[in-house]
């Protein structure tokens, strides 16, 4: 299994994985547009990213959610309805949307974040 291992002690919250994030996938630099949701709490950050768990698999009445053979959630944009119940009802509120698009999104493990964390904050795992 694959996935993005967050170690949010580490966390200075600079944003340098979300503007990475949005910019791959969406070509800009927007924190709505990123599977990576920096979140500060006190003095500290929380790093909410999918941890390719699956449950959201099983909600869906599509099926557009399966795991490749590296252990990772992938959501079919051809299959996908846009009933958003994976977003409603993801236990760790990482399956993301923007209002205007058919379809969620969420972290599929690229890793282009961790390369560009200056803290070390994010890596990729293998199990």
């Amino acid at each position: 299994m694959k996935y993005l291992e967050a170690n949010p002690e580490l966390c200075i919250g600079c944003n340098t994985c979300v503007d990475v994030c949005s910019a791959m996938f969406f070509k800009e630099k927007s924190k709505e547009k990123s599977a990576i949701k920096i979140k500060e709490k006190e003095d500290k950050f929380d790093i909410a990213v999918c941890n390719q768990c699956g449950k959201c698999m099983a909600l869906c009445p599509a099926q557009a959610l399966k795991k490749n053979s590296q252990g990772v959630v992938m959501l079919s944009k051809t299959d996908c309805i846009g009933c958003l119940i994976c977003v409603a009802e993801c236990p760790i509120d990482s399956m993301n949307y923007l209002v205007n698009e058919n379809e969620p999104f969420k972290c599929i493990a690229c890793g282009a974040c961790a390369t560009k964390c200056p803290a070390g904050a994010l890596k990729i795992v293998k199990e």
